[in-house]
């Protein structure tokens, strides 16, 4: 399986509204993005993959 496509369309824009620069990816698509947002769009989905994962636990 290829790694493109394993974020859905509304999980990335989600984050991208939290992290402050869904504005960005309005104006000039994805790849406007810095790469230090896309990383930490990456950290902040594996973030809320680990909380879920806790949830499901208890």
């Amino acid at each position: 399986m290829s790694r493109r496509g394993m974020m859905s369309t509304q999980m990335k824009e989600e984050i991208a509204k939290e992290l402050g620069f869904y504005d960005t990816v309005q104006q000039e698509g994805w790849g406007g993005i810095k790469s230090r947002d896309a990383g930490n769009m990456v950290k902040r989905a594996i973030e809320m993959a680990e909380e879920s994962m806790k949830k499901s636990e208890s």
